[in-house]
């Protein structure tokens, strides 16, 4: 069986309320559920896993999560080779407050990682979500889950749910 690991940065909660969710459906040790803030050591902590859920918040102008600020500059510079391993991105955003970057942070996440050659599976239809722009708009889909607990708090038990029944098929599990 494929090994899993979750890496979140989470200010507010609601990330790792995803995190937790996805650990808890995928069975995944919570030694493997990396709070970036507070667990996370390097970049070889990456590499220990085939599966990367990878959640950030949205902060300013579509930004990821701070604890993923140095971390992302450093996988831009070191450029390892993410190839043969496949992510799926999750995080929390304000649609309303700030739709003009409504969870852009999964949008730069995407970036780096299938940059790096990572194979990115989960993406989320747009439609079931309002908002002015994100950068995880791709292709009329979002590049992972985007959940919203300030205007759409009522989605998120839901949202969560379906994506992991997807993720299951999509990962063949």
């Amino acid at each position: 069986m494929s090994s899993m690991g979750i890496f979140c940065g989470t200010a507010g909660g609601t990330s790792m309320k995803v995190a937790k969710a996805l650990a808890k459906e995928f069975e995944i040790d919570e030694d493997d559920v990396i709070n970036m803030e507070e667990d996370y050591d390097d970049l070889e902590q990456l590499q220990n896993y085939d599966i990367l859920f990878i959640g950030s918040s949205t902060w300013g102008q579509g930004d990821v999560h701070f604890s993923w600020v140095d971390v992302q500059l450093e996988l831009q510079d070191e450029k390892p080779d993410l190839s043969g391993k496949t992510v799926a991105f999750f995080g929390a955003g304000d649609s309303v407050k700030h739709g003009e970057q409504f969870c852009s942070a999964l949008g730069k996440l995407y970036k780096t990682f299938t940059d790096l050659g990572a194979t990115a599976v989960g993406f989320v239809d747009k439609d079931e979500y309002k908002y002015e722009f994100s950068l995880a708009e791709m292709d009329g889909k979002l590049c992972g889950l985007a959940i919203d607990d300030h205007n759409e708090k009522g989605k998120t038990k839901e949202r969560i749910k379906n994506w992991v029944e997807q993720l299951k098929g999509e990962l063949d599990l």
